[in-house]
């Protein structure tokens, strides 16, 4: 089966759901729907033991040869393990919206084409070997991902994230196809695994840095890295499973993909470590600190989700530290990309269950405010269990992945300090200090999440209805990652072995070339030692700053909403509308006189111009043929007829001098043997000449004003300008016929190739098909409306005569 075929299937099997919402409405639409990722997450777990293994599959399917574009699907360990997370996450996302999202008030075929859509653009992004196909899905995810955001578009917040979401991620993918355009220059291809063949080369490159940059801002623009990150909290707005989905196990994850994906490529720069492992680190402080001050429990799980992705950001940017392996610490490169992939699914598990659980608070109590929540601990026991066991992982509590994969992470982080390059031996030691405070914080909001939410004293009165637990069936996708969550902490090395280390080889292919090479043994206990110390601190501050939230929390009241990277955003934008709008002011007058001025005026300029800067101006009279007494003669009636229209008070005298005009041009046609074309101007010219006509019917007399209108200069200056210029161009393309005439390989081919005997006839039919079926087509759109339109208008008028 090609693998290709494999990422379009999501968005094919969403042609076919619109047709299932209206025909089988008694049946959710999502009971259908759930079979595409079920169908696609077993075929790729299937593929596990070949990535395992070191091996890896690709197919490849043509869409524009010429340009060596096509869509080229490359399965190794990274991608196969992201395109897991796609469909596995998706299936237990789709179940849950089954239960979530209510068949008879929601318009689910709109919901499910759109998370399929955003299925395919996220398989085709972790998948593609090509990188103008990849930017092509990559943008993609932020269209399908604006389309989700703002599915409950009746709501001025869903509209406000989704526009959000989408102007910030798209400036990053413009920005980073910029990064891809420089690439594909410096190794003259658009193959990813052979730019990271060419690594070494590349380096030296003057584009290199740049290219570094601008792949950076797409990665961080999607991944919410500081200070990009500001579309994220907005863009919860979206319905819960939107966010567990997009938010917490795909989308955001895109960005550190592309990180992973490129460090190979990049890594041989210091530029790369500094900035990935830099803005990692800050992003995660930043997110944990700002976490506490939200009321809304998606709010909180928004921050806590930029928090962890700066933390897997800063891994693989210390994970670049291998290519230097001579000054390395051994630790550093072998336990950062593992880290890095090993939290990046326990991130997937712990949080996607976190967001459904604040669905299922939302959906039973009618409130996600935290100030109104407390208590449900007795109400919703089963509901309180999921959300302490991810809440427990997320704070890095044993027995659950999260520990695990928090532990390596100080590992990796401390051994930055014993890296003697780019000058980490001096500034290295800010890595720990500040990894440690983000723990520090990440302590504080997951319990800040579980506890306030389920402890303490319940406020029925402040709550929209009666808590109670939720339907077994919203529960399932919950329960079964928070099952994970304990799973992978009891088997982390054969979650290694099969998924883990394969994703690893395609990080640090310099360093290993196969899985088996990489000795990482995950562990519970270690003994003493550093990472363990950091660690009880984290319990310790972390446990105290808790217990006295309430006394200290106030201090956020010093950072206001008015001075923050989320106004900026919205003064900026403000700005921005009011400037276009008074500038567009200047220049849409509303008359279509000015609009034609612009027009003409830039046509003028610009060609004659480009005549005169260039020398393309020529005039040659060889090759003429004679003009005869008829041709002036009705060359003659044309320029008289033209006159006619422009001098005429008279909207009817006007009318027939058009048509002598286009009759005109019809006799030229017939002088210069062109049957077919003649007839086509008299058939035309007939009709224009009647509706006018129709029209005339139905127009009042000539007001004053209008019999007023006069000659004007700068019309007069135009039209000349125009003609002039569309005189000269003519002349001047005549006169320097570079290239034989095509009606020469007409001639040749009409009858051999086309066989066919009228030249005009295969011409549009052959030689310019699909040109003809675009006018069809066009025609057939047109008629379409029209028909439409004649059929409203009837039934307007059906009902107000039911009326009266």
């Amino acid at each position: 089966m090609s693998l290709v075929l494999l990422i379009f299937l999501p968005v094919l099997a969403a042609l076919f759901v619109p047709l299932l919402f209206k025909k089988m409405r008694q049946i959710h639409t999502g009971w259908f729907v759930l079979v595409v990722p079920v169908i696609l997450f077993l075929y790729y777990a299937t593929l596990v033991p070949t990535t395992s293994v070191g091996g890896h599959l690709i197919s490849r399917l043509e869409w524009i040869p010429s340009l060596d574009i096509a869509f080229v699907a490359y399965l190794d360990g990274l991608s196969l393990l992201f395109s897991l997370l796609i469909t596995g996450i998706g299936a237990l996302v789709v179940l849950y919206s089954v239960f979530y999202l209510n068949k008879d008030r929601e318009q689910l075929h709109n919901f499910y084409v759109y998370l399929l859509m955003f299925m395919t653009a996220m398989l085709g992004v972790v998948q593609s070997d090509h990188l103008i196909t990849l930017y092509l899905f990559w943008e993609l995810t932020s269209i399908s991902s604006f389309l989700l955001i703002g599915y409950w578009y009746t709501r001025d917040r869903s509209r406000f994230g989704a526009l959000k979401s989408m102007m910030i991620t798209v400036f990053g993918g413009l920005m980073m196809l910029g990064g891809f355009v420089l690439l594909s220059i410096m190794g003259n291809t658009y193959s990813i695994r052979e730019l990271i063949a060419q690594a070494p080369d590349l380096a030296s490159h003057d584009f290199f840095i740049g290219a570094l940059i601008l792949v950076l801002l797409g990665a961080f623009t999607k991944s919410a890295q500081f200070p990009f990150y500001i579309w994220l909290p907005d863009a919860m707005e979206a319905p819960t499973p939107v966010s567990a989905y997009l938010h917490s196990a795909t989308m955001v994850k895109a960005g550190l993909y592309i990180v992973a994906r490129f460090t190979p490529v990049f890594a041989v720069s210091g530029t790369w470590m500094w900035l990935v492992a830099g803005v990692g680190l800050f992003t995660m402080v930043w997110g944990s600190v700002f976490a506490l001050k939200q009321k809304d429990l998606k709010a909180i799980l928004a921050f806590s989700t930029v928090s962890q992705l700066g933390l897997i950001m800063s891994l693989l940017g210390a994970s670049a530290a291998g290519f230097h392996i001579e000054n390395a610490s051994e630790t550093v490169f072998k336990y950062a990309a593992f880290a890095a992939i090993f939290h990046l699914i326990n991130h997937a598990t712990f949080k996607g269950s976190l967001f459904m659980i604040a669905g299922i608070v939302d959906h039973e109590t009618g409130t996600r405010d935290i100030r109104k929540l407390g208590g449900l601990m007795s109400l919703m026991p089963i509901s309180f269990t999921i959300a302490m066991i991810g809440s427990f992982s997320m704070a890095g509590l044993p027995p659950f992945n999260g520990f695990l994969s928090k532990e390596m992470f100080l590992t990796a982080m401390l051994s930055l300090t014993e890296f003697d390059l780019f000058s980490m031996d001096v500034w290295g030691i800010l890595f720990p200090v500040i990894a440690w405070i983000g723990s520090v914080f990440t302590f504080i909001y997951s319990f800040y999440f579980v506890f306030h939410t389920f402890a303490g004293k319940h406020k029925p009165e402040l709550l929209p209805k009666p808590a109670h637990e939720a339907p077994i069936g919203m529960l399932v996708s919950p329960a079964l990652l928070a099952l994970l969550v304990l799973v992978i902490f009891f088997i982390p090395n054969q979650v290694g072995e099969w998924l883990i280390k394969p994703a690893v080889v395609a990080i640090q292919p310099f360093l290993y070339s196969s899985p088996a090479e990489i000795d990482i043994h995950v562990a519970a206990w270690h003994g003493i030692n550093p990472e363990l110390l950091m660690t009880l601190g984290i319990f310790l501050v972390g446990g105290i700053l808790f217990w006295t939230l309430r006394k200290w929390q106030k201090v956020y009241h010093m950072f206001p909403d008015t001075i923050s990277l989320n106004r900026l955003y919205d003064s900026f934008t403000y700005l921005s509308d009011g400037g276009a709008n008074r500038f567009s002011a200047l220049y849409m007058t509303g008359f279509i006189r000015s609009y034609l001025v612009y027009m003409f005026g830039f046509f003028i300029a610009i060609v004659l111009s480009t005549l005169a800067l260039t020398d393309a101006f020529a005039f040659s009279t060889d090759n003429l043929a004679p003009i005869g007494f008829y041709e002036i003669l009705i060359l003659v009636a044309l320029v008289a007829g033209t006159i006619t229209i422009l001098v005429s008070k008279s909207r009817l005298t006007a009318i027939i001098a058009l048509g002598a005009v286009g009759y005109s041009v019809a006799l030229f046609f017939v002088i210069f043997r062109a049957p077919d074309l003649a007839l086509t101007q008299l058939v035309i010219e007939t009709i224009s000449v009647a509706l006018f006509l129709l029209a005339f019917y139905h127009l009042p007399k000539n007001s004053k004003a209008e019999e007023r209108v006069g000659f004007k200069f700068g019309n007069a200056v135009i039209a000349l300008g125009v003609g002039a210029t569309m005189t000269l161009v003519a002349l001047s393309a005549h006169s320097q016929k570079i290239l034989p005439s095509i009606a020469e390989f007409y001639k040749e081919t009409v009858s051999s190739e086309a066989g066919g005997g009228n030249i005009v006839n295969v011409i549009l039919v052959d030689y310019r098909g699909f040109d003809t079926l675009f006018e069809i087509t066009v025609l057939g759109i047109a008629g379409t409306a029209i028909i439409t339109m004649i059929k409203l208008r009837l039934s307007r008028k059906e009902g107000q005569h039911e009326n009266k």
